[in-house]
């Protein structure tokens, strides 16, 4: 029995000391990333799932506040050489980065079978240099869609067909708002999300351009920006068929948007794809964005990248590419977008049974797929943000404070100009 026991526990001992080689063996490999709860579940899961296929590396996340909180804690990081071997960021802070020097090429990591031709033109084409290095790789995509009451759409005589313009929109919206007796809107046609995005998805589907082909000039005053722009104010203050939330906490102005969809206080809203985790879609259907009379539809698709900063250690950045390479796969890709309802980033996602499955059952998860096909990609702002900028606040004077659109944008434009010069001069 001793003797049993003693072996018993020397066996112990050796499994012990085996797996603690192991893990000693292993490579670390840090990695900061952010997002909401979903996305945070998801990561968590995708990360233990790699550690324990493998034993070369470990994946140590590090969950941050945003995606700019992230970025600059990174700056920071690099001054003293403690950057992470991955980090997940926006796509025009990893092109920041590309155009810092501060990213690996990825390239040198793709050998025969990554496939890169694989991933979606929209997020590919976000993360290839004009030199045709690779800054990133994309992680997922998410872009502006539809979501609206199909019963109440329904019973005021329109179809889905009716709203593949926003003046078409404009017609449902009037048709289908409701006032009060003393004239009160009770019930909105339609409620655009706060900010410039939803604005400069409309502009882009009516032919505009932030700035010219050369690079030179800032063209958000065109007559294509104001006449899109100016409608928008029109509806929303003239009109009153339409409205936005504003302000409040954090995100409180989007989830009260949502609220009123929800809650029968409006037809519908234009929202992120990766609203359809939140939605119930017995009452609610999607569609893809607009276009603006005869022009076709041109919202615009992002990527959220995976970079690799310079400067770590050479094996560890090889298991952060591993990492990478597992986390972007069809089968993952897949279970990401059916989980957090952000695009999938693999044109294969397509063959995955679970996906096609999922799909026929939740036909929503294919609008932003669908759309992001077809998307302009998202701007990259040559300014640092300061074209941006001036958007942002262009849009605020029209949708919250009743500004004409060619007023603000005029303004908008000369201060965009400005910055746009002194960039171009470095």
């Amino acid at each position: 029995m001793k003797l049993k026991t003693l072996a018993l526990v020397c066996a112990s001992a050796a499994t012990v000391a085996m797996f603690s080689s192991n893990v000693l063996a292993a490579t670390e490999v840090n990695f900061w990333y952010s997002g909401g709860t979903k996305p945070q579940k998801m990561m968590n899961e995708l990360i233990a799932e790699f550690n324990a296929s493998q034993d070369q590396y470990v994946v140590k996340g590090a969950l941050q506040g945003n995606y700019s909180e992230t970025y600059q804690k990174l700056q920071a990081g690099l001054a003293s050489k403690t950057a992470p071997e991955l980090v997940l960021l926006d796509s025009g802070r990893a092109v920041a980065m590309h155009n810092r020097g501060l990213s690996r090429d990825l390239t040198s990591f793709m050998d025969a079978e990554f496939n890169f031709s694989d991933f979606i033109g929209a997020f590919k084409d976000q993360v290839t240099a004009e030199d045709g290095s690779v800054i990133g790789l994309p992680a997922y995509g998410t872009t502006q869609v539809f979501y609206y009451n199909k019963q109440v759409l329904a019973d005021n005589g329109f179809t889905e067909k009716d709203l593949s313009t926003w003046q078409g929109v404009a017609k449902v919206a009037e048709k289908v708002t409701q006032r009060d007796a003393k004239g009160d809107v009770t019930f909105y046609g339609w409620e655009p999300m706060w900010g410039a995005d939803n604005l400069i998805d409309a502009a882009f589907s009516n032919g505009a351009k932030i700035i010219s082909d050369d690079g030179k000039t800032v063209l958000i005053d065109s007559a294509q920006w104001v006449e899109v722009w100016d409608s928008f104010r029109k509806w929303i203050h003239d009109d009153q068929i339409m409205r936005i939330h504003y302000g409040g906490q954090g995100w409180e102005y989007w989830y009260k948007t949502i609220d009123d969809v929800m809650k029968d206080k409006a037809l519908g809203y234009t929202g992120s794809s990766g609203d359809q985790g939140d939605l119930d879609f017995t009452k609610l259907s999607a569609t893809t964005q607009p276009g603006w009379g005869s022009h076709p539809a041109a919202p615009q698709a992002g990527a959220l990248v995976y970079v690799m900063p310079k400067g770590t250690d050479d094996l560890a950045a090889k298991g952060a590419f591993e990492f990478v390479e597992f986390y972007t796969n069809a089968k993952n890709t897949a279970a990401w977008s059916m989980f957090t309802g952000y695009i999938p980033v693999r044109n294969s996602v397509s063959e995955v049974s679970e996906y096609q499955e999922f799909t026929q059952q939740n036909p929503q998860a294919l609008i932003p797929l669908t759309q992001a096909n077809t998307a302009t990609k998202d701007f990259l702002d040559p300014t640092n943000g300061q074209i941006m900028d001036a958007l942002k606040l262009a849009a605020d004077q029209v949708q919250i404070q009743n500004v004409p659109a060619e007023k603000a944008l005029q303004q908008a434009a000369k201060r965009a100009q400005r910055a746009l010069d002194r960039a171009n001069r470095s």
